[in-house]
């Protein structure tokens, strides 16, 4: 099965930028609509962006127009800029499938980002 590795994470101030990557052991984007996810600690994990076989691209609300969405198929990465980040963004991230738990591979250990003064 096609293994999912998220880093990136880190410790950053309010206001400020990281870069995530997903690398994927297969070739998988190109084929399947791919999404990051995030789980707060406490809290459910939840989508926050999702791009097409396309490549167009959907956000939630609460990141809508600071993370941006991209992926280079050749090198089989996806990755996820998160800019004017704030505390409440602070959560372990992950990438998968798009669509139904039965259809996602295996979760990653995922990269923690936190947001902190």
């Amino acid at each position: 099965q096609v293994q999912l590795v998220e880093s990136g994470g880190g410790l950053v101030q309010p206001g400020g930028s990281l870069r995530l990557s997903c690398a994927a052991s297969g070739s998988i984007f190109s084929i399947n609509v791919m999404g990051w996810y995030r789980q707060a600690p406490g809290k459910e994990r939840e989508w926050v962006a999702r791009i097409s076989t396309g490549g167009s691209t959907d956000y939630a609300t609460s990141v809508k127009g600071r993370f941006t969405l991209s992926r280079d198929n050749a090198k089989n990465t996806m990755y996820l800029q998160m800019n004017s980040l704030k505390p409440e963004d602070t959560a372990v991230y992950y990438c998968n499938k798009w669509g139904p738990t039965s259809l996602k591979l295996a979760w990653g250990q995922g990269t923690q980002v936190t947001v902190s003064s």
